[in-house]
């Protein structure tokens, strides 16, 4: 037996053969070697810093370290050991480039490092600009820029922001130093401060440093890249970034690239500035010249909304020779992404540079919009337009909106940042509105600017109201992304944080708990609660406003245009939860292509409640068979008028499903009046024997127990009944010239011995009615598969049932062990956020779990029944996600409640198109 030898070992302590397969992966790119097509590599800021590289565009140079880098330092603690040397070396071929190293004491080469996931995640992870400067090197900046004031105001900015962001000290010591600072000069703003004020302020942040952190601020040039570099791969597990994700449920497991990119500087007089740019509107879709810009600032005070900017119209009268070069370089860069780009720049006295560029984050009127009109432009198709809108985005198109002819008090105007109708009480932080809001209260969050550290507020509010900055601030661009009502930059508006109250123009007074609402696609502000009316897309689906009208919204001709596609090219149909005439006409309006789900126990309420208690209490057969006959007129009738509202498509009837006690008086409350009649001496026998009843049908888990299937088995003639009303109601139907289309849905079958039991009495009771009536009725049996059983032998339920429709709500309670009904209040908070669930079960189908039994039942029943008609009515079938899913495993129809129909019909519609997409790949 040979003797096995240890692998050769290098001097770090790896092994040869490791060290060599590290060296085989290229962890760090040029921007002259990437492009937009390698996100997954280099993140979305790197690929498309690289892609405007490519086209020639200003783009200062610079290079990426990839996400596999990431990846591995996330998982073992340490960069990769190659990294070092890759960054070196591309960090000489920049200096070469540039004529001058990084932090040269004489000329110094400053950079920045920024993250960039391959999603867009702003402001959650960390920047630091100016990476470089140094005692000694702030000395040469000024220099060489002549401009003493912006060396030292570029230094202060390093040392915050390093400060913060590396060496974790709070952002607000150094707040309330330049604070301080601004106070001691009697002046507002930053630019305010000259070179003298600013050298003193550089001290007192490295002294906050030094109190801080126990060391002072690094000098060494490469120390403070590297300490940056791993400073924005921690954040990408962040709690901001973490929370950020899980809302809009991006995978935890891509990693963040890191940007190294020479600085250009807009803070180097008036002849200088930032800004940010959308080649449309990102609130609206409007074609025309938007975003902000500022003068003698750096990017960061654009985004994070700490000065007030001007319109990105204003540069042309600032710098016209700029303007018209970004409007050209806009121009290019739509037509090249063929799509909404969102782009920030930087003019370095008088000389553009593009810092990035991204495909637009919108709100849900401007995606519609900019779908259409880039298929009119001819730069798209319909099939990419439809893919470029979601049912999340038409779902949010459908709700009210504002009265405008309502009175009440308008107090202010800011910017509408992001459409919407959102009234709450007032909140000044996220502490208190996350806690109000998970106590039922609706809140609208105020602040003077938000940062990524408020984003856990912004989610459990209405809406947030801010009283600083424009539509690229954070609070705007992360509103926008989340489909939040938002008005920003309100200046009239004095926001104290601290004393939790806001001052309006008149000198009045808003307390914290004051109700407010703001309109966010007009930017008014109004004290109380604004009444609100239809919006005018659920008017379309009404059909109170017609496209093509006069008076028709140009939105709600988008979203005709984008529903007709998805309708041509779906594959799946989509029906409507519907237990009444009502409701079914309206989902018919909204599209419906007849009824996934008729829940009967909705018939049993009201006056006919009494009827089922003398069922349950019926001690004799023929007592029993009268509480039935009083019955069946009453579901005939219902079922009439269910076939006349949805004739000609299918209506598929669940027979009655919940526990009878659901249907009797509450034990607590019978067994007081008991008590109270017989200390009275009242006569009492019907309650007495109404509570007996309770008793004997009361369970510890009623939902696990004599329900669905089970009823129609152990109460004789319940659904016997419920057929024959079925059946006389279709027959009589026909009779007037109708045309029903009804199926027979038994609950909760569990084996397919129930289902033939209850078949063959059904199939009974239905021939004769067909022979009483003379009319042929051919209903459809089939059963709900919503126990894991159900699904395990779907094979064998299949011999006995024509259809199947997956009732996943029940599914993804017996196959999680959950009751939908308790753990909304008791642990299902602490399971997303600890990041157990992304989103919850309920809302979007489980595919590992649930949707894995789902996809077996699919293929088992219909190697039964090739014919097997597949269905879903569990309000899965209105979820945007869980549509594709359905769509995947060869589901024939989706079932929801009629609001969400439209959204459905969008979403069967991209699903189809994505799989087409797919199969050409």
């Amino acid at each position: 037996m040979s003797e096995n030898k240890d692998p050769q070992v290098a001097e770090d302590g790896n092994s040869v053969e490791s060290v060599k397969a590290e060296k085989a992966v290229k962890y760090v790119y040029d921007f002259t070697e990437g492009n937009k097509d390698l996100k997954d590599l280099l993140g979305g800021k790197g690929a498309n810093l690289a892609e405007m590289t490519n086209l020639g565009l200003p783009v200062p140079p610079g290079f990426t370290i990839t996400t596999e880098a990431c990846k591995v330092y996330l998982e073992s603690g340490e960069e990769p050991a190659a990294l070092r040397d890759e960054v070196s070396a591309h960090l000489e071929a920049l200096e070469q480039k540039m004529g001058k190293k990084l932090g040269q004491p004489d000329n110094p080469l400053l950079v920045s490092v920024r993250s960039g996931a391959k999603f867009s995640m702003p402001g959650m992870m960390d920047t630091v600009l100016n990476i470089g400067l140094s005692d000694k090197s702030v000395q040469g900046l000024a220099k060489q820029a002549g401009d003493e004031r912006f060396a030292w105001d570029s230094y202060r900015r390093l040392i915050q922001m390093f400060g913060k962001t590396v060496l974790g000290v709070d952002g607000d010591l150094f707040e309330d130093a330049l604070d301080k600072a601004k106070q001691a000069k009697k002046v507002t703003d930053d630019t305010e401060l000259d070179a003298a004020d600013l050298k003193k302020l550089v001290t007192k942040f490295k002294k906050i440093v030094k109190s801080e952190t126990g060391r002072d601020f690094p000098q060494d040039p490469r120390e403070q890249m590297d300490l940056a570099i791993r400073a924005v791969f921690d954040s990408w597990n962040g709690e901001r970034a973490r929370l950020y994700r899980r809302q809009e449920r991006i995978p935890h497991d891509l990693g963040t690239a890191v940007n190294i990119c020479s600085m250009v500087f807009g803070n180097l007089g008036p002849d200088s500035g930032t800004g940010v740019a959308f080649t449309r509107d990102p609130a609206s879709g409007q074609q025309g010249v938007y975003g902000d810009y500022l003068q003698n600032a750096q990017g960061e005070d654009v985004v994070a909304g700490i000065r007030n900017t001007v319109p990105l119209a204003e540069l042309e009268r600032i710098d016209k020779k700029s303007y018209d070069q970004l409007m050209q370089i806009m121009e290019t860069l739509e037509n090249h992404y063929k799509d909404l780009c969102d782009i920030e720049f930087t003019i370095e006295r008088g000389r553009l540079w593009m810092l990035q560029t991204r495909v637009g984050k919108r709100t849900a009127a401007a995606a519609f919009r900019i779908a259409t009109q880039l298929v009119d432009q001819g730069l798209i198709d319909e099939a990419e337009a439809l893919k470029r809108v979601t049912g999340d985005q038409l779902a949010q198109l459908m709700f009210p909106r504002f009265d405008e002819h309502a009175k009440v008090e308008q107090v202010a105007r800011g910017i509408a940042a992001s459409p919407g109708a959102a009234v709450g009480k007032a909140v000044f932080d996220s502490y208190t509105a996350v806690k109000w809001s998970r106590s039922g209260e609706k809140v609208i969050l105020i602040r003077r600017e938000t940062n990524p550290d408020d984003l856990d507020g912004m989610i459990a509010a209405e809406g947030i109201l801010t009283s600083r900055g424009g539509k690229t601030s954070h609070a705007a661009v992360v509103a926008r992304g989340m489909g939040k009502t938002c008005v920003c930059g309100a200046e009239e508006l004095k926001v104290d944080t601290k004393r939790r109250r806001m001052t309006i123009p008149d000198g009045r007074v808003v307390e914290e708990g004051d109700l407010i609402s703001i309109d966010g696609s007009t930017g008014k502000v109004y004290l109380g609660e604004v009444p609100v009316v239809p919006s005018p897309v659920v008017e379309y689906f009404e059909g109170r406003m017609h496209p093509g009208a006069d008076d028709a919204d140009e939105l709600v001709e988008a979203v005709h245009r984008m529903m007709a596609f998805a309708d041509r090219k779906r594959r799946l149909r989509v029906r409507a939860n519907a237990d009444n005439a009502e409701d079914a006409l309206r989902a018919r309006r909204f599209g419906a292509q007849g009824i996934g789900l008729c829940r009967t126990e909705h018939m049993f309420l009201g006056d006919r409640r009494e009827l089922v208690e003398r069922l349950i209490l019926a001690d004799t057969e023929a007592e029993r068979e009268e509480a039935l006959k009083q019955l069946l007129p009453l579901q005939k009738q219902d079922f009439v008028e269910l076939f006349e509202a949805m004739d000609g498509l299918p209506v598929t009837i669940r027979l009655l499903d919940p526990p009878l006690h659901e249907f009797l008086p509450d034990i607590t409350e019978l067994s007081v009046r008991v008590a109270l009649a017989e200390a009275r001496q009242e006569p009492h026998e019907n309650e007495l024997r109404l509570l007996q009843a309770v008793h004997r049908l009361h369970e510890q888990n009623p939902m696990l127990g004599l329900r669905g299937v089970r009823l129609g088995l152990v109460v004789p003639g319940l659904f016997t009944m419920q057929v024959r009303a079925i059946a006389e109601a279709a027959a009589e139907r026909r009779a007037a010239k109708g045309d029903p289309r009804a199926e027979i849905m038994i609950p909760l079958v569990g084996t397919v011995q129930e289902l033939e039991i209850v078949r063959e009495e059904a199939d009974q009771v239905i021939a004769e009615v067909e022979a009483a009536t003379g009319e042929q009725l051919k209903l459809a049996i089939g059963t709900m598969i919503e126990l894991p059983r159900a699904a395990l032998t779907a094979g064998q339920i299949a011999e006995a049932a024509e259809f199947f429709s997956f009732g996943t709500n029940d599914l993804t309670q017996t196959v999680w062990g959950f009751s939908r009904d308790d753990v909304e209040a008791s642990f299902f908070t602490a399971y997303l956020e600890k990041g157990i669930f992304g989103v919850s079960p309920f809302e979007t189908i489980d595919k590992d779990g649930v949707g894995s039994l789902v996809k077996a039942a699919v293929q088992a029943g219909r190697a039964t029944r090739p014919d097997l008609k597949l269905g879903v009515c569990g309000e899965h079938g209105g979820d945007p996600e869980s549509v594709h899913f359905f769509h995947e495993v060869g589901l024939d129809y989706v079932s929801c409640s009629p609001f969400r129909i439209p959204v459905a019909r969008l979403e069967a519609g991209r699903a189809a198109v994505e799989a087409e997409g797919s199969d050409h790949r």
